[in-house]
């Protein structure tokens, strides 16, 4: 028996015969409404990304013109992803079979959607489904560029929690990864993306 076995054998031990604990969730929500396209896209610039609000049937051509500013011609796109939302020749790096972490760092990015995002903080949450694959696509490459559909934009963060399934593993994200873990000194790009483009597909 491993360690872990043994800890987690102690820890249902421990437990067994005990209540059920009853998690209360009432958290202050905006009445699952949708959420303001506009702030999301304002806050969304605050943390350094940019940000392309343009109709739905447009999104192509934003992703398009995104793309060639960055200069990424070869991007990671995950299953399910809608083929609309793709400009036409595009070099399409898929991940089945999953890519290797040199394979992932060698494209010039990935496009994906997400599963919600949240207008009062600007922050973007993808959970694996489809159209966002794996945690691993949105965390080597230097650049992400993500589409988000006005439809998946909720006012807050507790509205954002009453549409996602926790069993699900998360990545929320508030702009271009960065810290300023070393005197304060803002340092991007050290434990995720380093750029970060977000296409907003207005109803």
């Amino acid at each position: 028996m491993s360690s872990r076995e043994r800890i987690l054998a102690r820890v249902r031990a421990a437990v067994a015969g005990a209540p059920p604990v009853r998690v209360e969730r009432d958290h202050r929500t905006a009445g699952h409404g949708p959420g303001d396209a506009g702030l999301f896209a304002e806050r969304v610039r605050d943390y350094r990304a940019a940000v392309h609000v343009v109709p739905a049937d447009q999104v192509a051509d934003a992703v398009a013109r995104a793309l060639a500013e960055r200069g990424a011609r070869r991007v990671v796109v995950p299953d399910g992803l809608p083929e609309e939302w793709l400009p036409a020749g595009l070099e399409r790096l898929r991940d089945d079979p999953p890519l290797g972490a040199a394979a992932l760092d060698a494209a010039d990015g990935v496009i994906t959607g997400c599963a919600v995002a949240i207008a009062e903080t600007g922050t973007i949450v993808l959970d694996t489904g489809p159209g966002q694959g794996r945690r691993a696509l949105t965390l080597v490459p230097d650049y992400h560029l993500c589409v988000v559909p006005a439809a998946r934009i909720v006012p807050a963060v507790p509205d954002a929690v009453a549409r996602l399934d926790p069993s699900r593993p998360l990545t929320w994200i508030s702009g271009p990864s960065a810290t300023s873990d070393i005197e304060l000194n803002r340092v991007e790009g050290v434990h995720g993306p380093r750029t970060l483009d977000v296409v907003v597909a207005a109803g």
